[in-house]
């Protein structure tokens, strides 16, 4: 049997429980920056599989702004509202 590509493991992860980027490159043992190239990917991959890649928006810690409105898969570097960086991460699961 041949090994699961990083992109499979990646999948895998994702049906199984809601990661955001760090948690998944910690698991995969890559960059961080590598795991949002490979993340364009696997959404894509999900959806001709009829499964739906699902990102869930990152928010301000300090004054709870929600990204609701940001479809990049990266975390963003300030609020718009409050212009600080304490931002969580946005997250991802494959449903």
């Amino acid at each position: 049997m041949e090994p699961l590509t990083l992109r499979r493991r990646i999948l895998g992860m994702l049906r199984e429980q809601e990661m955001d980027a760090r948690e998944l490159s910690r698991a995969l043992g890559i960059r961080e920056a590598e795991v949002f190239a490979h993340l364009e990917h696997v959404a894509r991959t999900a959806a001709g599989a009829g499964e739906r890649f699902t990102l869930i928006p990152g928010r301000c810690l300090l004054c709870g702004f929600v990204f609701t409105e940001r479809r990049r898969l990266t975390r963003p570097g300030r609020c718009p509202r409050c212009r600080r960086s304490r931002i969580e991460p946005p997250r991802y699961v494959i449903r």
